[in-house]
C-alpha cells in the first residue's frame, strides 16, 4: 500500500521551525529519508516552497478563480510531503512518527488510491492503465 505523509505546522511550529538552524534541518531530514530509502519504503519526498509563491485555482464560480498565496490559515498549508510503500496501515503511521519534526508540526497520512481500488471494467480507467504502462516503458528507455 502506498501512502502520503503529508507536512503541515500551526504558528508555533512555523516560528520555531525559524529558530532551528537550516543545516541542522537538512541533517535530519536528509537523515529519515536515508532511513526510507534503505528500508525501501520511499517512493518520493519533497519540500515546498513558501505559500506565497503559490496560488490557488477556485472552481466555485463559473470560471475557475486564481487567487495568489499566501492563502488559508498557516495550519491549512502542505508543506511537503513523502510517499512511502509500507505493507500496513501501522507501518505507514510508525514511519511517520520517525519524521523529524517538532512541536506545533504534524503530519497527515492518506493511502493513496491504486487501479484496484476502481472498476476494473471502467473505460477510463482502463486507458490509465495503459497510459501508465506506456510511461513506464518510456522510463525505461
Amino acid at each position: 500500500m502506498k501512502f502520503m505523509l503529508i507536512m503541515r505546522a500551526d504558528d508555533s511550529g512555523v516560528d520555531a521551525y525559524k529558530e532551528i538552524p537550516f543545516e541542522q534541518i537538512i541533517e535530519a531530514m536528509g537523515k529519515y529519508n536515508e532511513s526510507m530509502m534503505k528500508a525501501g519504503v520511499l517512493l518520493a519526498g519533497e519540500g515546498l516552497t513558501d505559500a506565497e509563491e503559490g496560488f490557488v485555482v477556485d472552481f466555485s464560480a463559473e470560471a475557475p478563480l486564481v487567487t495568489d498565496g499566501p492563502y488559508g490559515e498557516t495550519k491549512e498549508l502542505f508543506n511537503g510531503f513523502w510517499i512511502i510503500e509500507v505493507s500496513t496501515r501501522e507501518e505507514a503511521a510508525e514511519w511517520a512518527k520517525r519524521a523529524p519534526l517538532g512541536p506545533g508540526a504534524f503530519l497527515e497520512v492518506r493511502r493513496v488510491t491504486e487501479m484496484e481500488d476502481f472498476p476494473a471494467d471502467n473505460e477510463w480507467i482502463q486507458k490509465e492503465e495503459g497510459w501508465r504502462e506506456e510511461q513506464a516503458q518510456r522510463s525505461q528507455q
